[in-house]
């Protein structure tokens, strides 16, 4: 279970990726929210960190680094707008998180093969499980 900061962590990696094309779209806006409302993280909170990120001290377990990262997907492709900035800061926070590289690298080429480019969860846990062995 996340500590606070560590959620906020979670938020601001998040708005930083929305960030990386210097338009958060309101799909994108959206998803975030949504996704603050989650974690519990009430909306003031989340607006301040637009300006004022939290840092992410610990990438947790296996099981939660995989599930920051299905959301980073799912929040790269919520505007329907694919722009290289944003795979380029998903594939260094996905190394950063260390998630293998060829991971990232399937998930990006496999991802177009899926309605909205959403990979479903069963399918991102193979991928994992198989650069893990």
């Amino acid at each position: 279970m996340y500590t606070f900061k560590e959620k906020l962590g979670l938020m601001s990696e998040l708005i930083a990726l929305a960030k990386a094309d210097h338009v958060v779209s309101p799909a994108e806006y959206g998803f975030l929210l949504s996704i603050a409302g989650d974690l519990g993280i009430e909306e003031q909170r989340f607006l301040k960190l637009f300006d004022q990120p939290v840092k992410k001290e610990s990438h947790g377990s296996q099981g939660e680094r995989i599930v920051q990262f299905h959301r980073l997907v799912l929040l790269m492709n919520v505007d329907q707008e694919l722009d290289e900035r944003e795979v380029e800061k998903l594939y260094n926070l996905g190394l950063h998180m260390g998630i293998p590289p060829g991971a990232i690298q399937q998930v990006l080429m496999i991802m177009h093969q899926y309605p909205d480019k959403i990979v479903p969860p069963e399918v991102l846990l193979k991928i994992f499980k198989a650069h893990n062995n």
